[in-house]
């Protein structure tokens, strides 16, 4: 009798996504409680337990240009609803940063832009200016007034500042910064 044995690359696959989520891919039973749970899996392409089993079938490229792994938010609901306590929302943030890291094609560019504002954000003055934030995110969209009556309401409301607020210890924020850049 054969037996049935993935290949390296696919082992190597696995190892790696499990090394760099702490999660254990073997324990997901494919019960769909994680894709049931999941606020935002009418729009995903593939259910998040499928993007687990690419992943353990070895199908890299799939994994990392699906637009699953972006349209996830990390509300961890997933890894709440998971029987064997397999952290999808961990799972998802790797595969994010593999597909960064591999210059992999990015399905929702737009959830990139709006991160990458949110983090510059965060790194200059410690904490979000969701002003900023949305103008710099309209800008890399090139679509400045598809919503300006509702950023007007909420100017008007007082729901965006005009100006940043910064945190006192902006050193401690750096520190992390730099922590995370010498991880990656």
């Amino acid at each position: 009798m054969k037996s049935i044995t993935p290949n390296k690359t696919a082992r190597d696959f696995v190892a790696q996504v499990e090394e760099l989520s702490h999660a254990s891919l073997s324990r997901c039973w494919h019960c769909l409680c994680c894709s049931g749970g999941c606020p935002f899996s009418e729009d995903m392409d593939y259910l998040p337990n499928a993007v687990i089993r690419m992943i353990q079938l070895g199908l890299k490229e799939q994994a990392l240009n699906c637009s699953t792994i972006w349209l996830c938010v990390g509300c961890n609901t997933c890894s709440m609803e998971c029987p064997n306590s397999v952290d999808i929302a961990a799972i998802m943030d790797v595969l994010r940063q593999m597909a960064l890291l591999e210059n992999a094609q990015i399905s929702e560019p737009g959830v990139l832009s709006f991160h990458n504002a949110v983090v510059d954000s965060i790194s200059r003055y410690g904490r979000t200016h969701k002003l900023e934030i949305m103008m710099r995110y309209k800008l890399s969209e090139k679509d400045l007034f598809s919503d300006i009556d509702l950023g007007l309401k909420m100017l008007s409301k007082r729901k965006l500042g005009l100006l940043p607020s910064k945190v006192k210890d902006k050193k401690s924020i750096q520190s992390l910064f730099e922590m995370a850049g010498d991880l990656s």
